[in-house]
């Protein structure tokens, strides 16, 4: 079933017509509050409320305007701008082909710098986050962030367990002091790069967080996010935590917005730090199916929205 969504979510035909269907646009508001910044604002407050702070993502990649990359960084800066003026503890986290990269990397990275600069005027630790996305783009955007984090230290990347390289990618970021969100993966990789079954990537999830935990306890300057909605997963990792002397806030739990709501809010009174991500915007059909993908029961959910 994995396979199968991965690929509808590729689809051309399916991404052009989907999202017309009420009953497609009304299974995706599972995940996400609606399609405007107005929609995700709202949503954060209620968040503020809770004590959880908040990631805002802009859907769509691989833009095909430098207009069009223009006007997401200024919605992005708009956004950040708002969420600062009603005291919500927010942070971005962009795909790099939603700034250009494909047509321009160098504009791409103008653009962080200047998301960077804005957010540290609203707190040094206010986070611009950049989001992995396939395989191929893997190495340009780590490549990316290492040039970024010379000059703009508040800046953070996405990282995937189930490619098996990286392991080596966490080492080699380590010198720069970064800061890291490990999530599993959501997209189709083939098995000579990536581990295909969830029992491997679990096992990797885990090697990682006790790998970059390890280097937190010898005094190495590295935040770890951990992007998961796998309770089991993220009770392992604080295990291990607590076994080498280190407190709940060593890490980050982030978890995506209408995704196990009561886990969060237990996970906040157990006394860990929980952020939730907030989708908005139009081109939200790709993305969609990538989140059934990572977790097939989901469809039993989005088959309910076919029934009155």
């Amino acid at each position: 079933m994995r396979r199968v969504l991965l690929w509808m979510a590729r689809n051309n035909w399916m991404k052009r017509n989907m999202p017309r269907f009420w009953f497609a646009r009304r299974a995706a508001r599972r995940f996400m509050p609606g399609e405007t910044a107005a929609d995700a604002l709202a949503a954060a407050a209620r968040f503020k409320q809770q004590g959880m702070a908040i990631l805002f993502t802009r859907l769509g990649e691989n833009l095909t305007s430098l207009d069009d990359a223009d006007q997401t960084a200024a919605d992005y800066l708009g956004l950040m701008a708002d969420a600062h003026d009603r005291g919500i503890d927010a942070e971005p986290s962009i795909k790099l082909t939603q700034l250009g990269f494909d047509l321009d990397p160098d504009r791409a990275l103008a653009h962080l710098q200047e998301l960077a600069d804005q957010a540290a005027v609203h707190g040094a630790d206010r986070t611009v986050w950049i989001d992995m996305e396939g395989s191929i783009y893997t190495e340009p955007t780590i490549e990316l962030y290492e040039r970024l984090k010379q000059t703009h230290p508040n800046t953070g990347i996405c990282l995937q367990a189930y490619l098996k390289r990286t392991y080596t990618d966490v080492e080699r970021l380590l010198p720069l002091e970064p800061r890291i969100r490990l999530v599993k993966g959501a997209y189709a990789e083939p098995v000579a790069i990536a581990y295909q079954s969830r029992r491997e990537v679990d096992a990797n999830y885990l090697a990682l967080c006790v790998s970059m935990l390890s280097a937190i306890k010898a005094g190495q300057k590295l935040f770890l996010g951990l992007g998961t909605h796998d309770v089991g997963l993220i009770t392992q990792v604080a295990d291990h935590a607590k076994s080498i002397g280190l407190p709940k806030t060593a890490f980050d739990v982030e978890m995506l917005y209408g995704v196990r709501s009561d886990q969060q809010r237990k996970l906040k009174k157990a006394g860990y730090g929980v952020r939730v991500l907030i989708a908005y915007g139009e081109a939200w059909y790709s993305w969609y199916m990538r989140r059934l993908a990572e977790r097939p029961a989901n469809v039993v959910f989005a088959l309910r929205q076919l029934l009155p």
